[in-house]
Formats: structure tokens, sequence, C-alpha cells
């Protein structure tokens, strides 16, 4: 039986509807996962690839300003758990019927879809039950698990695929991720609808849309996502590419198990930047760490051919970097919504971030092939990557983010 709103723990709740987005991305980084086999078996081009990996941030960018949007109106835990499921369709969708590029590229656009219906009502879930002082770090657990999903999709699709082949990859993500629905419904309770904000849908984008503090907020997201989801999408694919211009006998990992860990580290450096944020004052410690990341990621394609152990060494310090601004800025959007706009403040966020997120893999995949996938191609690439981060400092600058406490 479902707790009610008044005597759930905030620990307790932000804990199940973390766990129900972890089992809810099993799917999440399958196909970039197994990118070198499939553009081997399906013999797709870099910018193919590239489309099929943004397809599925395409698929997101347009369907979470509604399913974000609405949460304002409708429970956000109802609306998560009909992502959980169309998630559950679109992996056991890939694993039957997927055979080329149009097939990928309608599951994962789909698959899209599901993750919009998971990851920002589900936010909304946690920041409407931990109003106060420690929002701020609620907010932040959750965005950090998202961190853990992915990197255990790398793993269990490397792994899976491995002994069993890749259709059984997207196949075992299908069942990881029944259990979240389970969880939603039974154990985690309605989050709160109504309010100023319960009015037309794109009357409260227009209002989110003129705040300045709170659209610094959102567009250095959309630097930041530009960054980190090219990087999701194609770090397998560069170590790989790593790897075949390594000596005979040389130190070897595989790919997915250093992106598993890549991904993973994002956890306690989303939740430890978020928390420096708050000491320090969150648009100063951000900027930094976007001007680290966008130094450092320019800086790594080039360093492919250079032993595999510092490859991968640099690989994981970007993987700090990258997301150690994460939960800052969402939790910054949070704390800036303008009052009974939140789900239409959060639909504004990961919409613009998730089209960046769209744009960024998107524009990988061409430079690749322009330069035929040499070295100077992934530096290059890298260079791409990282330019978009960049532009964050800029935007929190220019829209003026002031320091603020939590």
């Amino acid at each position: 039986m479902k707790r009610s709103m008044e005597t759930e723990s905030p620990y307790r709740l932000t804990l199940l509807v973390c766990l129900a987005e972890i089992l809810g991305l099993s799917s999440i980084a399958t196909f970039p996962a197994l990118l070198p086999d499939f553009q081997r078996i399906w013999n797709l081009s870099h910018t193919q690839a590239g489309w099929i990996s943004a397809a599925y941030y395409g698929g997101y960018m347009l369907s979470v300003p509604v399913l974000a949007g609405i949460t304002d109106r409708f429970d956000a835990r109802k609306i998560m758990g009909a992502g959980v499921f169309l998630g559950i369709l679109t992996a056991a969708g890939y694993a039957a019927l997927a055979s080329g590029f149009w097939s990928a590229l309608l599951f994962r656009f789909f698959a899209g879809i599901s993750l919009a219906g998971i990851y920002m009502p589900g936010l909304k879930v946690v920041s409407d039950h931990t109003e106060g002082r420690l929002q701020s770090r609620f907010v932040s657990f959750y965005t950090a698990s998202f961190s853990i999903g992915a990197s255990l999709s790398y793993l269990m699709a490397g792994e899976v695929s491995a002994a069993f082949g890749w259709r059984t990859a997207f196949a075992a993500a299908a069942l990881i991720t029944a259990p979240a629905l389970g969880i939603l419904l039974v154990y985690v309770p309605a989050a709160k609808t109504g309010g100023p904000g319960e009015g037309d849908i794109f009357q409260g984008f227009k209002i989110v849309f003129r705040s300045r503090r709170t659209m610094a907020y959102v567009l250095a997201y959309a630097a930041h996502m530009w960054e980190l989801f090219s990087l999701r999408s194609w770090i397998v694919a560069f170590l790989v590419f790593s790897l075949r211009l390594q000596p005979p006998g040389a130190w070897v990992i595989s790919p997915t198990q250093v992106a598993f860990w890549v991904n993973l580290i994002g956890l306690p450096a989303s939740i430890g930047g978020n928390e420096l944020a708050r000491r320090f004052g969150r648009p100063k410690v951000i900027q930094a760490v976007m001007i680290a990341s966008a130094l450092l990621g320019a800086s790594i394609g080039f360093t492919a051919a250079m032993p595999y152990l510092l490859v991968v060494f640099l690989v994981t310090l970007y993987g700090i970097t990258v997301t150690a601004d994460s939960a800052s800025l969402t939790a910054g959007a949070v704390s800036a919504a303008p009052r009974g706009y939140r789900g239409a403040t959060l639909a504004v966020h990961s919409t613009l971030g998730f089209g960046a997120a769209f744009l960024g893999p998107l524009s990988i995949g061409p430079v690749l092939d322009l330069f035929n996938g040499r070295v100077l191609a992934w530096g290059l690439g890298f260079v791409v990557m990282a330019g978009g981060c960049a532009l964050g400092p800029f935007f929190l600058n220019r829209l003026g983010a002031r320091t603020d406490g939590d």
C-alpha cells in the first residue's frame, strides 16, 4: 500500500524513485555500447551511426515539453510509469525486429520518448516531496543516479552481447526495466498538482523564458548536455579505435567496461560538484568546472595513439569534469523556477538540454567521416564535443545567474 505524502520519508522516497530511474534506464546505452558491432553488421557509416544515436535524444526532445510540462497538472508518478512501460516495449521490439538503419532509428526514437516520460517526471516527484533547505541535495541524488543507470547499461550490454549476442542484450534490458513499474505503482506516492501552473501549458513556457535567472541555468545545461551525450554516444567507438592503434601485447580492458566506469564515476562527481556549489556558490563552481572540462575534452581525441592506459586515464578524468556540473545545473534550474511553474521549468530545461544532446552526437559523425576516422578526425570530433560546453560560462554570466544559497 502506498504511503501518504505526509508520512513518506524524503530519503526513502528519493531512494525509491532513484531505483526506478536506474532500472528504467537499462536500455539507454545498449546501442552506443554496441555501436562498433552495428557499424560492422549493418555497414553503417559514422554519420548513420550518429543519426541512430541522436534519434534517441530527438524522441526525448520532441516529447518532453508535453510529458514534463503537464506534470504541473497531472500526477508525475503515473507519467513516469508510462515512460517505463514504453521503455520495455521499445527494448523488446529492438531485440526482436531491428534489422538495419531505419528500423534501429525508429526503435531508438521511441526509446527516447520513453526516457522523456521517466527522467523529468521523476525529478518532479522528488522535488515535490523534498521542499526546503536540503532539496538541492535530493535533486543531486536523483540526477546523479542517471549515471548509475547509464553505466550499468554499458556494462550489461557489453557483457551480455559478448556471451549471447546483441539481441539478447536488448531483451535483457527490457526484463530489467520491468520492476520499475512495480516500484512506482506500489511504493511511490502521487506528486503534487495544481497551483498557478495549472493553466495553459504554453503560457507556463512563456513565463519560464522570461525569467533570466532560470534561463541562465537552462542554457548552461544545454551546453553541458551537448558535451555529455556526445561523449556517451561515442566513447566506446573512440576506445575501440584507440585499441586498434596499440602494439601487440598492450594492456587492454574492454571499451564497454571503461564506459561503465567512466559513467559510474559521474555519480560522486555530480553529487560532489553540487556540494561544492552549495558551499562556494553555484555559478562560480559551475563555470570553473565547465572551463576545465572544455579544455580537457578538446585534447583527448588527439591522444588516441598514445598508450591505452593513458587514454583510459584521460577519459576517466574527462568523465569527472563532464558530470561535475550536472546536478548543480539542474538544482539551479529547480531553485530558480518561477513559483508554481516547476513542471514548465523542467520541461523547458529538458527540452533545450536534450535538444543539444540530439545535435551533439549528430555533429560528431560527419567530422569522423570527413577525415576518414583517423586520429585527426577523433581529435577534431572531441574539439566539437567540448566546444559546446565552453558556451556554458557565457550564458551564466550574460543572463546574470547570481550566487544563491539553498
